[in-house]
């Protein structure tokens, strides 16, 4: 079989590996200069840049399956245990961190000592979690329903929301927690807090994105035998005796089968009439798009002696420390001792169309608050990026409004982290789509494939 991948995000990039581990002819194109989709990086002025600040979870099997696979695991180390330092103006630090009892007994240690709540909004943390156990993530009904309003039927005050649920809610579904529809935000504390004691323990990549996804996977797609395309965007996708891929360019390709790889808003126009029941592709509309806004932030010297906190009661959300991963202590403009950190801005609506002047007057001194040796501190540089498009808007209601890999059109199927995965738009949705992208062409296309399967 002949396979044209089209969308070099991390769904694109697994479904092509697993196609050609599969041993089938497989052209990857990318419209843009670099592979990577959302988790790529780019140059600034001697400085490697992530496009944001992903992280992912012990319970993310098939992105660590695909971590394994382009041989960056040990570039990507996981914590020994959930382990985050929270920090709030004004006050002492706090450390959720877990014990090693099985879940779902191995937070509440933590919780219990949780000084940002009072007693008695630590009491009230169980009724929740209690409840979400017996929480049918996948039922129609659940995605009907604001995270919120079951939240505050449940006991949870503003307060507890803001100052816990929203750690993990926002950063994971890219939009406010109270508006998140309650079965992505199940899936997320089911399966990460509720679930195995190291389901929830952090990775965070030790190279730039562009390293560990982009360029490691267009190196395997390589000795695997695959072609890699950048800068080929394509215009049309058309039947035609397996498929005829039009590009930008005016070129035209030829292939079998095709995995249309790329976010809903691009994949739209490129569907060809009859690959899906009519009005589903005009509703993909109804996902939306949620942004995410990064602020970075170059100091004159350390204020920040960890390799990343969470905040609340600050427009902080986030922040990393980008020092080394960036190559800032080799770059020509770094100064001995700089630091570099990075805020992650969930969610970010109110911000995506800030000037990075605004921004500035508002996250420095919002920092200084957080870390006392931002304070005489000087800022050596501050810049702003930004994900207009990151995810789609993981509101009640768009459950019904994903669909699967399989088109109408035996051959053609859609992977990407907006699809009906079961899981929120994150890293381990997309890869996970890539593997059902590759699956679903073997049931499609019976004669052709016969190894897809055994091989995830």
């Amino acid at each position: 079989m002949k396979a044209i991948v089209v969308g070099g995000g991390l769904a694109g990039i697994t479904a092509a590996i697993a196609l050609a581990e599969a041993g089938h002819g497989v052209t990857l194109l990318e419209a843009r200069p670099r592979l990577g989709g959302a988790t790529c990086s780019f140059n600034r002025d001697g400085l490697v840049v992530d496009t944001g600040q992903h992280v992912f979870l012990g319970c993310c099997d098939a992105y660590r399956g695909l971590l394994a696979r382009l041989g960056m695991t040990e570039h990507a180390p996981v914590q020994d245990r959930f382990d985050v330092t929270v920090l709030a103006p004004g006050r002492k630090p706090a450390r959720l961190r877990r014990t090693a009892l099985p879940g779902p007994l191995h937070m509440l240690p933590a919780l219990a000592r949780y000084p940002f709540l009072s007693w008695a909004e630590r009491a009230r943390v169980s009724r929740p979690a209690m409840a979400m156990r017996f929480l049918d993530p996948a039922a129609p009904a659940t995605d009907t329903q604001r995270f919120g309003d079951w939240l505050a039927a449940h006991g949870q005050d503003e307060r507890t929301r803001r100052a816990l649920w929203d750690l993990f809610a926002v950063s994971a579904l890219n939009i406010a927690g109270d508006d998140a529809s309650l079965s992505l935000a199940a899936t997320v504390v089911k399966t990460g807090l509720l679930g195995a004691s190291s389901a929830a323990d952090i990775g965070v990549a030790g190279l730039p994105l562009g390293e560990l996804h982009g360029d490691a996977g267009a190196n395997l797609l390589t000795k695997l035998g695959a072609q890699v395309t950048i800068g080929a965007k394509v215009a049309a996708i058309e039947p035609d005796d397996g498929f005829r891929v039009t590009l930008n360019s005016g070129e035209q390709l030829t292939a079998d089968a095709v995995v249309l790889a790329v976010p809903h808003d691009k994949a739209a126009p490129l569907m060809p009439p009859g690959a899906l029941p009519a009005d589903t592709v005009g509703a993909w509309a109804g996902l939306g798009a949620s942004p995410i806004v990064n602020v970075h932030v170059i100091y004159d010297r350390r204020v920040m002696d960890l390799p990343f906190a969470a905040a609340i009661d600050s427009p902080v959300q986030w922040v990393f420390d980008r020092t080394q991963i960036s190559g800032l202590t080799a770059s020509s403009k770094a100064g001995p001792g700089h630091q570099y950190l990075a805020i992650s801005l969930s969610a970010a609506d109110s911000y995506a169309d800030v000037p990075a002047a605004e921004l500035r007057e508002q996250f420095v001194p919002a920092l200084a608050e957080l870390f006392p040796a931002a304070r005489d501190a000087q800022v050596a540089e501050f810049f702003v990026t930004r994900e207009r498009r990151a995810t789609f808007r993981q509101a009640p209601g768009t459950a019904a409004l994903r669909p699967p890999a399989r088109t109408q059109l035996p051959g053609l199927v859609l992977a990407g982290a907006w699809t009906d995965t079961g899981w929120p738009d994150t890293m381990e949705g997309a890869v996970r789509s890539g593997l059902t992208a590759a699956i679903e062409l073997r049931r499609s296309l019976p004669t052709s494939a016969t190894t897809i399967g055994e091989r995830q």
